[in-house]
């Protein structure tokens, strides 16, 4: 991929961005835009931020999921399920219908990476279109997507990806799962390191619970020839990481589980109240992205009485999280530790 170090910063939306992405490609390492809640100008604007600052390739990560159908229903019911929360913390419920979120990689997103050419694009919850993967393809990009169990690895690998992500259990923020529907089933990152590499002739960069030198010797060990970090990187000052997250981050016995109440598909985070009540994993909850704008009101509400009641804190499963350092500092510090 033309990097330095075989470390790849997770695309993290709504958490990272260009400085970010800057930081640890200056490093050595392969900055990642989190592209999936970006208009196109924003994402040509952060492209040219970074290649204003760096030379080394850059990595745009976008969505694949499939748009939900709309079901008034059964976001009426879950708006009547949590009302008594609305009343508790007194704030009004968004009206119906919800809002829709940013949509999946689509054509205005394909012009843009024609456009701009990046060396590497990923893609979370799948791959997209068959003709969009060939225009993306055709730019001369390198492609990469996550996987969660050897099933979607070979699918990723027949659909010609040049490295595959397995982001294991303990991985922290969305699950990738595009073809795996029960999150009981989902494989801790070195078995699943181990699965994806004996199943496939395709690099496989690890991803989920690694924060330290031993934990990326243990996936290259296994076979892995990179390794993707999220959430040590949210303490960086780099990212956009509220003062709350931070907080829960730092807390040495901080407790994750996997959820759909927050947004609507699995993701782990650090427990916290709606989560304990409502889940972790509720078949009630609105599909994705429906369940985050069902909540907002008492998120917004919540946080502004220093409350983390209701807000995505998004966390892996790492034992202890490195001091905060900025992120080129943790880039490097990250390939020292697992050097021999």
């Amino acid at each position: 991929m033309g990097i330095e170090l075989p470390i790849v910063q997770a695309p993290m939306a709504n958490s990272t961005g260009v400085d970010m992405a800057i930081a640890v490609a200056e490093a050595g390492g392969l900055g990642s835009l989190p592209c999936a809640a970006l208009t196109p100008d924003q994402i040509r604007a952060d492209v040219a931020a970074f290649r204003a600052h760096s030379r080394w390739p850059v990595n745009l990560n976008f969505f694949c999921h499939e748009e939900p159908r709309p079901d008034p229903e059964r976001d009426r019911a879950w708006l009547e399920r949590i009302a008594p929360y609305f009343a508790e913390l007194g704030v009004t419920p968004p009206p119906l219908p919800l809002k829709v979120g940013h949509p999946p990689f689509g054509d205005e997103d394909c012009r843009v990476v024609e456009e701009l050419r990046p060396e590497i694009v990923s893609f979370h919850f799948g791959v997209p279109a068959p003709r969009l993967l060939a225009r993306v393809r055709a730019t001369g990009c390198k492609i990469l997507s996550s996987a969660t169990s050897p099933r979607e690895a070979e699918f990723l690998a027949g659909h010609g990806v040049d490295a595959i992500i397995a982001q294991g259990a303990e991985a922290g923020g969305h699950r990738g799962m595009f073809l795996e529907t029960d999150v009981t089933t989902q494989i801790g990152t070195l078995a699943l390191v181990r699965a994806i590499t004996a199943s496939v002739n395709v690099p496989v960069v690890a991803a989920g619970g690694i924060a330290d030198g031993r934990a990326i010797a243990a996936c290259f060990a296994l076979g892995a020839s990179a390794v993707q970090i999220g959430t040590a990187y949210l303490l960086c000052p780099e990212a956009w990481t509220p003062p709350l997250h931070r907080a829960a981050l730092a807390d040495p016995i901080r407790e994750t589980a996997i959820t759909n109440v927050l947004t609507g598909r699995p993701a782990r985070g650090v427990m916290n109240r709606f989560m304990r009540e409502q889940g972790p994993m509720n078949g009630a909850a609105p599909a994705f992205p429906f369940a985050r704008p069902a909540i907002a009101p008492l998120r917004a509400k919540a946080e502004a009485e220093g409350a983390a009641d209701f807000s995505p804190l998004w966390s892996g499963q790492a034992a202890k999280l490195p001091g905060p350092m900025s992120a080129g500092e943790l880039t490097r510090w990250l390939a020292d530790e697992a050097r021999p």
